[in-house]
């Protein structure tokens, strides 16, 4: 087990607790939410239109079975949805997309077909049956949850026993390439967030989010505790950000 230390979830400026961080969180990206495709885009250099077509084809297997009953949660504007629907057959079931930010979830479900259903929902009370579910994705949201063991131990409770977990987070790599990507994420992103937003907040909490988030040994360390079998974190783009994985049995 890992000796550093683990932040029990997310903690922006204020909150004092689980509730109030979660309502913090969700403001936030509800007050992003008009400009929020526009600002990942620019922010990220296009690049995470790439991450989002890694993760998606990595689950290819289970994207193309018509039958996968599939969660994208935490889908924000439905990016990841999107880059999922792409390797759906036509007549799947629907894939369930869900966020707990309303005008991130109305923005999302604009590019939805029938092929996705979105549903406001919360991460740690899934309104899932137990074993329901083949398959649950998250990309750039996991870190965003007040508490990161109780998010995994629900995912956990609705996969049934071959499902899986993708969780595309942001990661702080180290070497020069670290250097570089820590002065450009605290000092040079939120002062561009800033100012196509028009909001301060939430491009400030974006660099201590990633921050405070567990490193990938910490995180396989915790899926493994709360039952995850194979867990593998792959890192992308010089491990700027990487894919979890881990399977129920």
């Amino acid at each position: 087990m890992p000796s550093e230390k683990i932040s029990a979830g997310a903690k922006p400026d204020g909150a004092t607790d689980e509730q109030t961080a979660a309502l913090a969180v969700q403001s936030m990206f509800d007050a992003i939410a008009p400009r929020y495709d526009l600002l990942n885009h620019v922010l990220s250099m296009n690049i995470d239109r790439l991450w989002w077509w890694r993760a998606a084809r990595v689950f290819r297997a289970t994207l193309e079975r018509p039958d996968a009953r599939i969660l994208d949660i935490c889908c924000g504007t439905g990016d990841m949805t999107m880059a999922i629907l792409k390797r759906r057959p036509q007549g799947s079931i629907p894939v369930i997309a869900s966020d707990f930010a309303h005008q991130m979830l109305v923005r999302g479900a604009a590019k939805f077909d029938h092929r996705a259903v979105a549903i406001e929902s919360d991460a740690l009370h899934l309104p899932v049956a137990d074993e329901s579910l083949d398959l649950i994705t998250t990309a750039f949201g996991f870190r965003n949850l007040s508490n990161y063991e109780a998010g995994l131990r629900e995912f956990h409770r609705a996969l049934n026993h071959r499902g899986e977990v993708g969780i595309l987070d942001f990661s702080e790599p180290g070497g020069i390439i670290g250097k570089l990507y820590a002065f450009y994420f605290r000092n040079i992103l939120p002062a561009i967030g800033r100012a196509l937003s028009g909001v301060t907040g939430p491009y400030a909490y974006l660099p201590s989010s990633v921050e405070r988030f567990p490193s990938p040994a910490l995180m396989l360390a915790m899926m493994q505790r709360v039952g995850f079998k194979n867990v593998t974190w792959t890192p992308y783009t010089f491990g700027v950000a990487g894919l979890f994985r881990g399977t129920k049995d």
